[in-house]
């Protein structure tokens, strides 16, 4: 039979004792015993009941004075009187001490089983309260770090969209002073001195695009959930975010090629977002791709989703760093060591778009093999 609670018995009278023994013990109750003042405060000391019931006249103390190390033992544990000369006094006096109840001597099973339930359903129900206030209590703590959360995380957004944008003009600035030299117009350069400015536009183009990333990330958080989602043409954009990559891809050697239903096909999103999420796949498609390689992109629709797939046979990403692509400023090991320039933001800003729509993104990978993300987009 399972353990309904744990009850302690004090008292110094032997029958009460046995005979509260032969009524709990079949109902479930895991009990001890003790019959003096001394025996029952050190099992109160040593052991957690659920329940004690306690003579109010022991051989060496009142049994009303173990109220208060019950009560500290366990504040919820709940304390019954046994006395054989009830009285208006000592019920007050030992409710005052923390008493549930009390029993008269002599008294029946029954009576013994009504009060210790009624005791035991006292001490359940005021556990469950204070369950439920922890609950409450943590519910609002959560709320309020959700909420702090979101603050600093408006906070760092902002942050960084000004700073990026302040850093855009002058870094742009310096790239074409630099370009201008490179270009001899403002005086011949000797071969060592074109070297190292030529070492310099590319540091600069990396700067720049760092900058551009995070001020793109930096949107995608802020300005972007301003926008209303809405029902979106897919085929212009995905062909003019091909296009906007040609010449990287005449550059790399690498094909694009391209499949979609037809112009009338929509999904939610908003225009400059699921561009921003088309171009930075795109991108990182041709960029990781070996010369003569190819990019696919396809566009598949089904009956609730418009998926979007972009496939190439580049360097792949290596299976333990997947579950990190999507991190700000993360980058594969492969990519690092592929001399290959990148900020680690791209698929961060990807991925929040995504989110935002309402939509999922999938990648498959192999290394040396190429990668395959896929976009869904709700229909509606």
């Amino acid at each position: 039979m399972d353990n309904k609670g744990r009850i302690l018995i004090i008292d110094d009278e032997i029958g009460i004792r046995q005979g509260c023994c032969r009524v709990l013990q079949p109902q479930g109750f895991a009990l001890e015993t003790a019959e003096t003042f001394q025996e029952g405060i050190q099992k109160i000391q040593e052991e957690l009941f659920d329940l004690v019931l306690v003579d109010v006249m022991l051989p060496d103390g009142k049994g009303i004075d173990l109220l208060d190390s019950i009560r500290a033992r366990d504040p919820e544990t709940i304390s019954i009187i046994i006395t054989g000369f009830a009285t208006v006094e000592l019920a007050v006096d030992a409710i005052k001490k923390g008493a549930y109840n009390f029993i008269s001597k002599p008294f029946t099973a029954d009576m013994l089983l009504l009060t210790v339930n009624q005791g035991l359903e006292k001490r359940r129900l005021s556990l469950e309260a204070k369950r439920l206030q922890t609950i409450e209590r943590e519910a609002v703590e959560m709320t309020h770090a959700r909420d702090e959360a979101e603050r600093l995380n408006e906070f760092k957004s902002t942050f960084l969209y000004m700073m990026a944008h302040e850093l855009r003009s002058p870094v742009s600035g310096a790239q074409s002073l630099v370009r201008t030299l490179l270009r001899g117009l403002a005086g011949e350069l000797k071969p060592q001195q074109a070297e190292l400015l030529s070492r310099v536009e590319i540091r600069m183009d990396g700067m720049l695009a760092l900058i551009n990333d995070i001020l793109t990330l930096a949107s995608s958080r802020s300005i972007e959930t301003d926008q209303l989602l809405e029902q979106v043409q897919i085929q212009p954009i995905v062909l003019q975010a091909i296009d906007s990559f040609a010449e990287e891809a005449r550059n790399q050697q690498v094909t694009v090629t391209c499949s979609t239903p037809g112009r009338s096909l929509t999904a939610l999103a908003t225009e400059n977002g699921l561009s921003t999420v088309l171009k930075n796949l795109i991108c990182n498609a041709i960029k990781y791709s070996k010369p003569g390689g190819t990019v696919e992109v396809a566009v598949l629709k089904d009956a609730e989703h418009v998926k979007i797939s972009v496939a190439d046979m580049g360097i792949g990403i290596p299976e333990e760093d997947l579950s990190h692509i999507w991190d700000e400023f993360f980058r594969a090991k492969n990519a690092h060591l592929s001399g290959i320039t990148g900020t680690g933001l791209g698929l961060s800003i990807v991925k929040q778009y995504v989110d935002r729509f309402g939509g999922r993104i999938e990648v498959a990978s192999k290394v040396g093999q190429g990668t395959t993300f896929t976009v869904s987009l709700r229909l509606k």
